[in-house]
């Protein structure tokens, strides 16, 4: 069974990657009766939009994920004799309520950090230029751990040869 539906406005992860409200969601679901109810398995997919995780440019792709969920019937779970979780899925009456497994589904799907290239260079870490833009982007900084090293090495007064140790010739 092919449907497709409209994605619900919070389909994401916080943010920085989801499914844009009002986006096809396509499932090709199979239905099957088993002892205990219904099993809805089969894909799901969505296009999906974020930021890339290093250079904040605009991602764009497709997320693909599969569900595999049991629906159980009413009188099993209503049956004292038979264990049952309250997490269970239930099939209400004839109908059954897809939007969690499929929510599940394309979440875990989703890119956690998505990128707009595998060799994206990202941001620079001082001035947040994009690197991709200019490769040979750098900046001339020194450690502040050595900063007071630097200074010797500038400093006229210390001459590397008043440093040395061993016989002179006053000796």
């Amino acid at each position: 069974m092919a449907l497709t539906f409209p994605a619900p406005a919070d389909l994401g992860l916080g943010g920085v990657v989801g499914v844009p409200e009002a986006a096809d969601i396509e499932l090709e679901l199979r239905l099957e009766s088993v002892m205990e109810g219904v099993l809805v398995s089969g894909p799901v997919r969505a296009p999906y939009s974020g930021e890339c995780a290093r250079c904040l440019d605009a991602v764009t792709g497709e997320v693909a994920g599969e569900i595999q969920e049991l629906y159980v019937y009413a009188d099993r779970a209503d049956n004292p004799d038979t264990e049952t979780d309250d997490q269970e899925l239930r099939v209400e009456g004839e109908l059954i309520d897809l939007e969690q497994p499929i929510r599940d589904a394309v979440v875990l799907a989703l890119p956690p950090s998505p990128v707009c290239g595998p060799d994206c260079p990202g941001l620079c870490s001082i001035c947040g230029a994009r690197l991709a833009d200019d490769p040979g982007h750098a900046h001339d900084t020194t450690d502040p751990r050595w900063a007071a090293l630097a200074g010797l090495l500038t400093d006229d007064t210390h001459e590397s040869g008043s440093l040395r140790a061993g016989p002179t010739e006053e000796s």
